[in-house]
């Protein structure tokens, strides 16, 4: 956890929601300057900050519009800081809670030195980034509809076909193997589906591969020499670290992603671990499917995989040593821009 800890003169919050602010600004005794609420206009929101330019910071809670905010202090010079929606806790607490009170809090956790920073993404890759995590999504909706089809079969007893239906060919196989008409176009809606979702996502993909091209083209083959990691893997890594300068350690860069557990003690005794759900769920994804693709057809790998199933399961092997030692492996690789070295990774 980081807190800004900067000194200004000024200190404003701001609780932020899709059509509405509440503004909330303190000197530097802790004295209100102004506090209203006001719409979720740029003009308006920067005709109050006007008075203040090169005195004043602006912090918002990390949600879902937060972008235009972080743009426009961009533009105009003011300081500009996110606070980490999970770490502020503080404002959630009091017995009374409403948009007034947490824009004070909020403005006072900067003044005193606790406010819980998050990483502001650079407005270049943001997009991009945006858009592979819909594509995400895209993947794992087809998912769920090619796993339809198949339990369709198995719901009424019919041996379920192998085929990819991603292609058209198989997806055309597929129809009208029921007597029944409902059956068949129950299952002509999944594939009809998963054909509109393959097409779309082909152009999905090829458009981020040409602006991660334009914006990290470097990292982007780097990440490529690793065994296991393609071109979506590697393009999930580039945008969701964005740069890995931003790690200050490898231990940092390990729990952002979700590589390790922390564990929580208290008068010398532990109570398990903490924090589970705090850093970022797509490079945990991203790491765990690289350590499983990782193994095919490496036979080494697969007797390092079987050495650490003799103290643990095949699950946990893979999601702790592996993937932890793929992602301390990507840190390094970003950090000193070398290729990926299968002696050193993994040694006699």
């Amino acid at each position: 956890m980081r807190f800004y800890n900067q000194q200004h003169n000024y200190y404003c919050g701001i609780d932020l929601h899709a059509r509405i602010l509440y503004v909330c600004i303190l000197d530097a005794t802790g004295n209100k300057i102004l506090h209203k609420k006001i719409g979720a206009d740029p003009d308006a929101l920067l005709e109050i900050l006007a008075p203040f330019q090169d005195e004043i910071v602006v912090g918002v809670e990390c949600m879902h519009c937060w972008y235009w905010v972080s743009d426009l202090c961009l533009d105009y010079a003011f300081d500009f800081v996110l606070g980490h929606a999970l770490y502020m806790k503080a404002i959630h607490g009091g017995k009374t809670k409403n948009d007034r009170i947490d824009s004070f809090k909020i403005a006072s956790l900067i003044r005193g030195g606790n406010f819980p920073l998050a990483y502001v993404y650079p407005k270049a890759m943001r997009a991009t980034r945006d858009l592979l995590r819909r594509r995400t999504k895209l993947v794992r909706h087809g998912a769920h509809l090619k796993a339809h089809v198949s339990n369709t079969f198995t719901q009424y007893n019919v041996p379920s076909p192998n085929l990819a239906l991603r292609y058209p060919s198989s997806r055309e196989d597929v129809r009208n193997r029921f007597n029944e008409p409902a059956i068949n176009r129950n299952i002509d809606i999944d594939l009809n589906m998963i054909g509109v979702y393959t097409k779309e996502l082909t152009h999905v993909e090829c458009f981020i591969e040409k602006n991660a091209k334009q914006h990290n083209p470097k990292d982007y083959l780097l990440l490529q020499t690793v065994p296991g990691i393609g071109r979506i893997l590697a393009l999930t890594i580039l945008y969701e670290i964005g740069s890995i300068q931003r790690f200050p350690s490898v231990q940092h860069f390990a729990s952002y992603s979700r590589l390790v557990k922390c564990k929580a003690e208290s008068a010398g005794k532990q109570y398990g671990t903490s924090g589970n759900k705090i850093g970022n769920a797509h490079l945990k994804w991203a790491f765990s499917e690289a350590a499983v693709l990782y193994l095919r057809g490496n036979e080494k790998a697969q007797k390092y995989l079987a050495r650490l199933q003799k103290r643990m399961s095949k699950a946990k092997a893979l999601s702790v040593p592996l993937a932890h030692k793929l992602g301390r492996c990507v840190y390094f690789m970003l950090r000193n821009n070398t290729v990926f070295d299968e002696h050193r990774f993994l040694p006699q």
